[in-house]
């Protein structure tokens, strides 16, 4: 299990220093634009999967909470760190609640 992670950031590490490495003659504004699209639909999706889903299923628990409370601190520019502090302690305090 220790090596597929370490082999995973590995490869994914390379692939990031690849990026740096390709010549900007290379890079259009085409794909640029694409490559901007891509990130924001990952990370919809990522926060989808992980907030909304257990098991496969939908299921609106304590993290539906948290989502709300970060993304309205984030829409109000507080820094990341109050960020993450604050959805932690909504999912812990709903949590508590039995939610």
């Amino acid at each position: 299990m220790i090596t597929t992670v370490i082999l995973a950031s590995l490869a994914v590490y390379s692939w990031k220093l690849l990026g740096y490495l390709v010549p900007e003659r290379f890079i259009t504004e085409r794909f640029r634009g694409f490559a901007d699209r891509v990130t924001v639909a990952l990370l919809a999706a990522l926060v989808a999967i992980q907030g909304f889903s257990t098991d496969g299923e939908i299921v609106l628990d304590a993290r539906l909470g948290a989502l709300a409370v970060a993304a309205v601190m984030l829409a109000f520019r507080a820094p990341y760190i109050l960020v993450v502090l604050a959805g932690a302690a909504v999912a812990a305090g709903l949590r508590s609640l039995g939610l």
